[in-house]
Formats: structure tokens, sequence, C-alpha cells
């Protein structure tokens, strides 16, 4: 059964939706200060309804609780994010879905998901014992008991059960769907009639890329009618270009000289100091080694010198001043190999019990089996063999003098570990290091010159893109490319989710603030909105162009090869001796993805697999790459499979499709606005 101490720290998030909410509170009262139009500002758009600030904060905090997730990095909020706006959807799209096609849960079936009768990855992933691997009904019941008293833990049991509610809806509506996927008749007798079959033979033919594209012309009326019968292709979401100039803060000649005559002077107090930790420990750039580690683990001279008592350094090392001394000298074996039985902390009675039954001559790999809570207990608790600078402060003192056979029990955090040593090499000298590194940094000095070239161009460029791009030719910055689609939320190559927020706000010829990334300061203009709906055609013309010409050769090298002869060798004549000649294949099937000496055509497969005579020429193809004709050699007939083996199959592969496709053909369909890049 998991622990409470488990439960709490499962559940301690949930505090934080109670400062979340106050937040949000002092956000909306922000009003317009941050960019909002009223109150509560639209995020987005589902399906027709207009998604609010609130809706959004509220159920981001909801699933934030529900995983336990952090925020400790911009890539875990993001992970956030798209999961609250995937349960938006849910609840938008999929939810009044349902209801219309009458997909429900039962109060039988909400208790079997809470009891465990029925599977749900939800509550699986809450209420799973971490010993066994088996939900756990009595952490559900001990959960519930302090809900009883706790209304904010009645409010994340709610939402709790609510998704995996709609995670079983979402689960028959598959099921439905994969109930309606079928292979006729007609594909089980192909897939039947080539499924024993490979095909030998010959082929020969021309690609693309060997006709000279000058031979072709294509007019405008031509890429005209190309994009209007083929709009589906180049359909997109609203978009919006920046131009923008980066100037970069790096430390300047000064700035390196300075630094390292600082360095040398600390370097010299630092070979100096008598209290090697506390000289660390009060310099902001010092640390000390949480591990000891061996000479031969340090790279190029630094384990041989500091193994002699002496410092290493200061030596600049990519970009950072590096020095190091010895804190602690300690005698251990260089590997150590263990197996180990986890407890938790509230369990040393047993561990103790464990002990005894140990020194008697049980089986600690039986007993690892059963009672250890990590994952190599399915392994007899083996942890392997590893160096001994592997191991934290709490085992190392006990296992520096470990010897094979030996027996440990250690204490520490929030589990109880129980060791056997079955491998303990020969002792060696470690080292406890205390390295002080100064990043070669620029200064405050440079960081203002560059901030106020920067503030320069800012003036300069202001008024218009025409103005942005004078103040760049004469401050000597090429200016930068950027597009931005609605929904995203980063820029390529540009780390400031500042600069997003801003550009989804501005309006054509804006210019933006200098916006500090760190390392760089960021001044940028919008170019372009485009709102529509498709790629203008001047924006795909010259792709379209190259599609063109490709499918007059195309039709060119097929004309040529109809009236050039019946036989490959006057085929391959016809087509001259530039990239042309005749190549053999082998073993292929009607399932094989490429062609020997040809790659990806699957029109000339199909065709091949299709073919019931040998020594025939084959009409010409209009492949992927090339136009192409082939003659079958051979054929070989291994046996065809049952038609309800291909009709299993087939099915499968159908099904696989409709998996991966399904959920982006309905999202697609609901028309979604995602505007959250102009407020996260």
């Amino acid at each position: 059964m998991a622990s409470l101490n488990t439960l709490r720290t499962r559940f301690g998030v949930v505090l934080s939706i109670i400062i979340a909410f106050a937040l949000l509170a002092f956000i909306l009262s922000l009003k317009t200060e941050m960019g909002f139009s009223g109150n509560d500002p639209k995020v987005g758009v589902i399906d027709g309804t207009k998604i609010k600030y609130s809706e959004y904060f509220e159920l981001y905090n909801d699933v934030k609780a529900q995983t336990n997730a952090s925020e400790a990095d911009e890539q875990q909020m993001d992970q956030l994010a798209d999961l609250t706006w995937e349960g938006l959807i849910a609840r938008h799209v999929y939810q009044p879905g349902f209801e219309k096609m009458g997909i429900g849960v039962t109060e039988t079936e909400r208790a079997g998901l809470i009891n465990g009768d029925y599977r749900s990855m939800v509550m699986s992933s809450l209420f799973t014992d971490p010993r066994t691997g088996l939900y756990d009904v009595e952490a559900v019941g001990e959960f519930l008991d302090r809900a009883g008293t706790d209304p904010q833990l009645q409010y994340l049991w709610a939402s709790v059960v609510a998704r995996a509610m709609q995670e079983r809806q979402t689960g028959k509506y598959d099921a439905l769907v994969n109930a309606g996927v079928y292979a006729n008749a007609l594909e089980v007798n192909r897939a039947v009639a080539t499924s024993g079959k490979s095909f030998n033979g010959r082929w020969t033919g021309k690609r693309f890329s060997d006709v000279p594209d000058s031979l072709y012309t294509v007019t405008d009326a031509e890429i005209r009618a190309y994009y209007d019968t083929h709009k589906a292709l180049f359909e997109q979401l609203p978009l919006r270009t920046l131009s923008y100039v980066v100037f970069e803060v790096a430390a300047s000649d000064e700035d390196r000289a300075a630094l390292e005559q600082t360095v040398r002077e600390v370097g010299e107090e630092f070979a100096a100091a008598d209290d090697v930790r506390a000289f660390a420990r009060n310099n902001r750039y010092g640390k000390i080694s949480e591990n000891y580690i061996a000479p031969g683990q340090l790279l190029g001279d630094q384990g041989e010198t500091l193994a002699a008592g002496k410092q290493y350094g200061p030596v600049l090392q990519n970009d950072n001043w590096v020095m190091s001394r010895v804190v602690e000298f300690k005698s251990a074996p260089d590997s150590i190999g263990l197996r180990h039985i986890v407890l938790p902390y509230t369990q040393n009675d047993l561990a103790d019990s464990l002990m005894t039954m140990l020194r008697g001559g049980a089986d600690f790999a039986a007993l690892a089996e059963q009672y250890s809570l990590a994952q190599t207990a399915a392994n007899g608790g083996d942890a392997g063999v590893m160096p001994f600078s592997a191991f934290p402060d709490e085992l190392s003192a006990q296992l520096a003098t470990a010897k094979k056979g030996d027996l440990l029990k250690i204490a520490a955090g929030n589990a109880v570990q129980l060791l056997q040593i079955y491998r303990a090499d020969n002792a060696s000298k470690h080292m406890r290091i205390a390295t002080i590194t100064y990043p070669v940094e620029p200064s405050a000095a440079t960081r203002r010159s560059v901030h106020n070239a920067a503030s320069l161009f800012a003036v300069d460029g202001r008024g218009s893109i025409d103005a942005f791009n004078e103040a760049a030719s004469a401050a000597a910055v090429t200016p930068r490319v950027a597009t931005l689609s609605q929904g995203e939320r980063t820029l390529r190559g540009v780390d400031s989710r500042e600069l997003v927020r801003w550009a989804y706000g501005a309006k054509v010829g804006e210019i933006s603030e200098i916006i500090d990334t760190g390392s760089e300061y960021i001044v940028a203009v919008v170019t372009n909105i485009d709102n529509n709906g498709h790629v203008a055609l001047k924006n795909v013309e010259e792709n379209i162009r190259k599609i063109l010409i490709r499918n007059k050769k195309r039709d060119d090298l097929v004309a040529r090869m109809q009236g050039a002869g019946t036989t490959l060798e006057e085929v391959a004549r016809s087509l001259g001796s530039v990239g042309t000649d005749i190549f053999p294949f082998d073993g292929l099937r009607y399932s094989s993805f490429i062609v020997r000496n040809m790659g990806i055509e699957p029109r000339v497969i199909g065709a091949v697999a299709m073919t019931g005579k040998t020594g025939v020429l084959s009409a010409p193809i209009k492949g992927e790459n090339g136009a192409y004709v082939f003659e079958v050699m051979e054929i070989v007939d291994e046996g065809e499979k049952s038609p309800a083996e291909e009709k299993v199959r087939l099915e499968a592969e159908a099904q696989g499709v409709v998996a991966r496709q399904l959920a982006p053909a309905i999202i697609e369909l609901a028309e979604i606005e995602d505007l959250r890049g102009k407020y996260f």
C-alpha cells in the first residue's frame, strides 16, 4: 500500500492552486496594463467557442496539480501548456461530440475506474503501489479520507475522476471508429495473390534530374491554374514575419584582461589558504565536489597535480578560468559491486529483521525481489558495479572500508538500504575537490556600451520598415528574418519568449523595445502580417514552376518510351546514355519499400507485384523521381497466406493509420485559433 507520505508528496502541490487563483485575480486586475482588452482576454477559439484566460489558467493549474509537474524551466512550462490546451480541446470538441453520439460513462463504470475494475491511466498514475506495480485501492481510500475535510483535495479529486471518465469515453469512441475499419474482399484477394510471391527482373528509365530544366517552359497562366486547382496544398495558419537585428553582448579584450588579473590574484590567495573548504565556500564561484574522485578520472595533468597535494590552475578552459585544490583525501576501492534492498524509512524494524535473516544466510536476491521498492528488485537487487566516485556521502563513508561479503544497513533520506557487497577492488587514493570557476563574461561597462548601440539603433530605425533597414545598414548589422505562425510560442534560433509575445501584439512597421536575452540585445520590426488562409501565389510560384517542369519531363519521357521499341535495350538507347542503363532487381515484393538502384517508387513496386507473366515489357510508369519500364524475368511463388491472415494484417494496418490520423482530423475540423503566444 502506498504510504501517506507518498500521497502527501504527490498531492502536496494542491496548495499552489490557492496561490494560483490569487495570482489570477491579481493578473486580471491589471486589465489593459498587460495588453488585455478586457478583464478576461481571449486566448483562443476552439470549435467556435472563445477560450478565456481564466478558463485556461484554471485548467492549467488543475493539470499541474494532477501531474505533480514543476515549472523549473520553459520546456516544462510548455509541456504543461500543451497538456492544458489538449484538455480544452477535449472539453470543447470531444465532450460535446460524445454527448451527441450518446457515448457516456455509467455510474457502474465510474465506480470501476475508482476501484480498479476498469483500467485507467489517469487513476493508475496516481494510485499505483511502486513496490508491486499494482493499482492500490487502499491508497485511494486514504486519499478520500483526507479529502473529507479538505475542500481543495475534494476539488482535485473531482478533476481526477472527470479526466478518468473522459479517458474512458475517448476509449469507447476509438473502439467505435476502429469497429468501422475493415478490409474488403478486393483488398484481401489482392493481398493473398501477392503475399507469397517475389519478383526478379530488370528495369530501365530516366530520372527527372538528368533532364535539363532549360528544355521546358512554364507560363504564368499554367502556374496560376495549378495554384487554383491545388489550393489545399497551400493552406496556412495566420503568419507574421519579423526582421530583427542582434547586438551580441560578449566580453571585450579589456574585460578578458581584467578578469585574468583578478583570477591570478584569487589563485594566489587560494594557494595560500589553510582552510580550502572555507575559502571555496566564501567565493561566489566556488564549489566542493559532492563525491570523491580518483585522480585517473580527471583529464590532462589535473589528477596528477591534485594527487600530489598541489593546486591546479588557474587555467583557461572553454571560456572559464578554473582552479582547484583537494579538500580531503580518502582511501577507497576503485570499484564496488553491490546488491541492495530499499525500504521506506518507516520500515526500520523490517530492515533489522531482514538484516538478521541475511546474517543467518538468507538469499539476498530472494528478499530483494520480495521487499525492495527499487526497480532493481526484479533483478535480485543487483545495482551493478560502480566506481567509488558514483556514491554520495551517505554511502561513501561506509563503503570506503567495505570488503567483499560485507552486509551494511544505511539510513539516508526517506529510505533505509540494506547492502551486500559482492565486489570490492583494492583501495586507492580518492579526493574531494574544491573548484573555483570564473566564467569569461562581459563587464557592466561592456553591457552598457552594447546597450547604448542598440538604443541608438532603435531610435534611428523607428518609424518604418525602410528606416529600420537604413539604421541596420548604418550600424553595420545584418537583419535576420523569422516567421511566426499562429500557435507558435518560440522563434527558431531566438531564446526569448518576450519577443514572441511582443510580435503577436505588434502592427506592421512597429519596432520593438530592446529585448534582453542575457547574451544578446534584440530589436525587431514586424514586416508582414498574413491572415490569408492560403500561402500567397508569389511565395510559391517557383516551387510550382519546378513541379510543372517535372510533370512535363514525366509526360515527355513516357511518350518517348512508348514508341521506343519492344525491348529494354531499345528503350534504354532511346533515352540516351546520361543517367540511363539497365539495372537488375530481385526479391521484390508487394510489401517492399524500395527498388534496388531506383529508390522509393511505390507505383513501380505495385506494377511489378501485379505482373502475372515473365518476359513482357511493361508500359511506361510515371514515378515520383523518374519514368521507368521493367521486365519481370522470374516469379518465385513461396505459397500464399490465408485470406483470414491477410484480412487481419490489412485491418491492423488500417487501424494504425486511423490511430495516427483521427485526432489531427478532428482538430482540423474544429478550426482552432491558438492565441496563447500573446500572453504566455
